[in-house]
């Protein structure tokens, strides 16, 4: 390069401002490029960096393959994804949960080692989740925080419920068998129980056959689930030597403090659901302190661009992402449509709107975007908020999702009118597009593929019969009867399943098409998870119609539970129904101790215990309260009056 000598300047002191020029261009173009760096690093990161990146750089990366098929179908929570694996004859043994948000069920087996889930995973915004604010537990303590009439107080709490939590005798039946059967009930839950803690104790669930411990890799290295899930069972049997035993284990190790990847779904219905039972049942503040402790560790998933939250967190970092199995890196409906009841009361006891703003929030999007035909997909995207494909289901995938409308209308002391509106607008599209009466006159809940009915209902499905019944009164005057006839319906339809098998227990899903009616037509669909749908409407049913036959097709499945699934070291599951050789799966699932036991007590217990009138039951079955707020509200101003 030629430099040209300028008049009357040097040839050295041209080249010393030229070098100086260098310099300070250097200097600029170093800082320019440190202050665009530096905004990739600030709290708001995600939301700049979308400024200069390209829509495909910041899609969330989802975590493992397979197909949605992988994970046994939700009907009414994810629990099952372990189970699900190991129930196939192909996949070999396995343990489980539920899967409701994944629908109610099963679990990929885990022994001693959690494993890793495959693939990557996204979080959308790494500074919010990294943020260290004064924790549930601090502010629901702090005197300077809020007044003594903002802070939650059990005892007003107390004083707003029509009767008491246990009834006037813990709901003991005046009549000699039905006390008979609820005492047989309770010998049960003992029984599990008891082996449970003998050979898995701190375990989440039993194997019975080979007498150890499982794990499972759906808690997010939580233990515990059976001790936690079993609490308020305990609790309303009069078990109280084994209640105090899990409480001691609750109050020395139960640790939160896990860096493990936990579906939200599962934590949120089995411990949180769990553990604001108990406390709202006792009074321990243990359970309080613990639940928020634990509360504020499931924010994060909802830190994504729609606030709606991705299905698995992992509790230590606050990262999350989508299963690998869910269509496109979606969220499943079941599973961000099961977090209202438990977060409403989070806000209740901590005092902290956030809560509830993150599931009102959800709520908000659904009813902005657009249904196909009314009705509520399984899977959308949180990135997008849109749909990801029409696959609709009152089983798993879905079901949850519609319980927790109408519960949530019931748990606001019918207050909460959009919940109100939501679901009935929703039985209206199921009723138009989904209800189906099989040639034989069996009423039941078909399943939609894009416009495409697949005749075929789950287990899970089942607990629908009970959902429609609480719903029948609040409905339009004219639907109410209907609405309970159809209730009946669907659980007598959920009856036969059981009967037309060989042991007398359902399958995990029965089909009405090819001339089979409610019978599972694949071998894979022919086990039975010790799951609690079918007894879970019959509770309901006979609380609402006192018709005798519910108690009778309850004692039919504890016939049915102690012949084909009680071993000698506590209750397993079988792997196909219609065959009395049978064959365990080897997993006492924690849902049976809180759900299908719970379910059979209160079905033989007068029904003040756990009145309906001052509870709803969340999907995991743990009792939680009618908000009372103007009871509350003024509950506190006369215990300031008193006090002065």
């Amino acid at each position: 390069m030629v430099f040209r000598k300028l008049p009357g300047v040097s040839a050295s002191g041209m080249g010393l401002r030229l070098s100086q020029k260098f310099v300070f261009l250097l200097f600029l173009s170093g800082l320019v490029t440190l202050c665009f760096g530096a905004l990739f690093f600030l709290p708001d990161s995600v939301r700049l960096k979308r400024i200069f990146l390209s829509k495909t750089e910041i899609q969330p990366v989802t975590v493992g393959s397979g197909s949605e098929n992988d994970v046994r179908e939700h009907v009414k929570r994810p629990k099952e994804q372990e189970h699900l694996r190991g129930m196939t004859p192909a996949k070999g043994d396995g343990g489980g949960g539920k899967a409701k948000g994944l629908s109610r069920k099963p679990s990929v087996s885990h022994e001693a080692t959690e494993e890793r889930l495959p693939g990557g995973r996204a979080q959308e915004e790494p500074g919010l989740s990294r943020s260290k604010p004064e924790s549930a537990s601090e502010r629901a303590t702090s005197s300077d925080h809020r007044s003594d009439s903002d802070t939650f107080s059990f005892h007003r709490f107390k004083r707003c419920l029509a009767k008491a939590p246990l009834g006037r005798d813990g709901g003991k039946p005046s009549d000699p068998q039905t006390h008979e059967r609820r005492e047989k009930v309770k010998e049960m839950m003992k029984f599990a129980w008891d082996n449970y803690k003998h050979f898995a104790w701190g375990k989440n669930e039993l194997r019975p056959l080979t007498r150890n411990g499982h794990i499972g890799n759906m808690f997010g290295g939580l233990r515990g689930a059976s001790i936690i899930d079993s609490l308020d069972t305990l609790y309303i049997m009069g078990l109280m030597e084994e209640y105090n035993d899990a409480k001691e284990w609750v109050q020395t190790s139960l640790d939160l403090n896990s860096n493990g990847e936990a579906s939200l779904f599962e934590v949120n219905i089995r411990y949180v659901g769990g553990l604001l039972s108990a406390y709202y049942l006792t009074g321990e503040e243990l359970f309080k302190t613990k639940v928020l402790e634990l509360g504020e560790k499931l924010l994060p998933a909802f830190n994504t661009p729609t606030g709606i939250p991705r299905g698995v967190i992992n509790l230590g970092s606050g990262t999350s992402w989508s299963w690998g199995w869910a269509s496109a890196g979606s969220s499943i409906l079941a599973e961000f449509g099961t977090l209202h009841l438990e977060f409403v009361h989070l806000s209740e006891l901590s005092n902290n709107p956030i809560y509830t703003e993150k599931v009102m929030n959800i709520r908000k999007l659904l009813n902005k975007i657009e249904k196909p035909h009314g009705l509520y997909p399984n899977f959308l995207s949180p990135v997008s908020g849109n749909w990801v494909q029409h696959h609709v289901s009152i089983g798993g995938l879905g079901d949850s999702f519609y319980e927790y409308l109408i519960k949530s209308y019931l748990m606001s002391d019918k207050t909460d009118e959009d919940a109100k509106n939501m679901y009935y607008s929703a039985l209206e599209a199921i009723e138009a597009n989904l209800v189906q009466k099989s040639p034989g006159g069996l009423t039941y809940m078909a399943e939609w593929r894009g416009g495409i009915l697949d005749h075929k209902m789950g287990h899970l499905a089942c607990f629908s019969g009970g959902m429609i019944g609480i719903g029948a009164d609040d409905g339009a005057q004219e639907k109410r009867q209907h609405y309970l006839d159809l209730a009946a319906e669907i659980t007598h339809t959920c009856h036969e399943s059981y009967t037309r098998s060989a042991t007398k227990l359902g399958p995990e899903a029965f089909r009405f098409d090819g001339g089979a009616e409610a019978t599972a037509t694949r071998l894979s669909d022919r086990y039975y998870i010790l799951r609690p749908e079918v007894i879970e409407s019959y509770m309901y049913m006979w609380r609402l119609t006192h018709d005798p036959k519910y108690r009778e097709w309850g004692w039919e499945a504890v016939e049915a539970l102690e012949q084909h699934c009680r071993v000698e070291s506590g209750f397993s599951g079988i792997r196909d129904v219609y065959t009395m050789t049978v064959s365990h799966d080897n997993m006492q699932q924690s849902f049976f101790l809180s759900e299908t036991l719970k379910y059979l007590y209160l079905l033989f217990s007068d029904d003040d215990l756990l009145s309906l009138e001052d509870w709803v039951f969340n999907t995991e079955a743990h009792p939680l309260p009618i908000v009372r707020r103007s009871c509350m509200q003024d509950g506190a101003t006369q215990d300031k009056t008193a006090s002065k």
